[in-house]
């Protein structure tokens, strides 16, 4: 026999477990709108675990990615978006490799056409229309180049002529040989400016000759001090995590070759500049 229905009988609801979805992918971007692309094909729905790069640098641009503890609320999901990581491709570090190095080269073959100027403005026993290359004159009130406003030849071995494309500038002309020091003195005819090399006495050529020395040190130490910033820059792309300490070293090794051979050259125009100055 069934036992009575009892009003006082005390009912307790089963309890029915609420059904928890799985876990989802980490970093989903359709999952938690997190805001990472793929660079490369576009893709939005990419796990961060499958994602793959040509190097080991990662990027994180405008905030770090942050995954979200509670559902988004309804409306605009722009303001919990955190940005793009984004990884540098062998060719963008290839690049930036190339672009140090080019520059260096540039800097460097620059050094060289300074040391090579300053020389050429220091008299030998031969006349060179390059000894007047430093001289400025007041030309309506700016300083120009001697070489902008008058035509310089060398009619023979020991003397120079300075033929301006302006009469009126001759007397500027004159001044300024006068003040430069090189130990030549003018003569104006009115129409050109004729210059004659004195002989260079032996001490005359030694003094000259310590001068080049200084000059072909100069040259040198700016050929270091390219090679510092160069250092430098690999530096920060080691930092960056662009290049690994083996890459920097082997860059490091390639540069100091490079200055070596630089030095070199600077060495080689020193040697005829100062064999010019002591051939009597």
């Amino acid at each position: 026999m069934a036992t009575p229905f009892s009003s006082t009988t005390s009912l307790r609801p089963v309890f029915q477990p609420k059904q928890i979805p799985p876990p989802k992918a980490l970093l989903s971007i359709r999952d938690y709108n997190a805001g990472l692309n793929c660079v490369k094909c576009g893709s939005t729905t990419m796990h961060l675990s499958s994602w793959k790069s040509a190097s080991n640098y990662f990027r994180i641009r405008r905030h770090a990615l942050m995954l979200p503890t509670q559902p988004f609320p309804s409306g605009n999901l722009s303001k919990y978006r955190r940005g793009v990581i984004r990884a540098a491709t062998i060719e963008e570090i290839e690049a930036e490799k190339a672009l140090i190095e080019k520059d260096v080269r540039a800097r460097m073959e620059k050094t060289i056409d300074t040391v090579r100027s300053s020389f050429n403005s220091i008299r030998t026993g031969r006349a060179n229309p390059a000894m007047l290359d430093k001289i400025e004159v007041e030309y309506y009130g700016s300083p120009v180049g001697l070489k902008s406003i008058a035509q310089i030849s060398t009619p023979d071995a020991s003397s120079l002529l300075i033929q301006p494309y302006d009469k009126s500038s001759l007397k500027l002309i004159e001044k300024a040989i006068v003040n430069s020091n090189l130990g030549m003195t003018p003569n104006n005819d009115g129409d050109v400016i004729r210059l004659t090399l004195p002989q260079l006495t032996s001490e005359r050529r030694k003094e000259l000759s310590k001068v080049v020395a200084k000059q072909a040190e100069e040259g040198k130490v700016a050929v270091r001090n390219i090679r510092r910033d160069a250092l430098k820059a690999y530096d920060k792309l080691e930092k960056e995590k662009k290049l690994s300490e083996d890459n920097v070293k082997d860059l490091s090794s390639d540069l100091q070759k490079l200055t070596d051979d630089y030095m070199k050259k600077i060495d080689v125009i020193y040697k005829q500049k100062e064999k010019e100055l002591l051939k009597v």
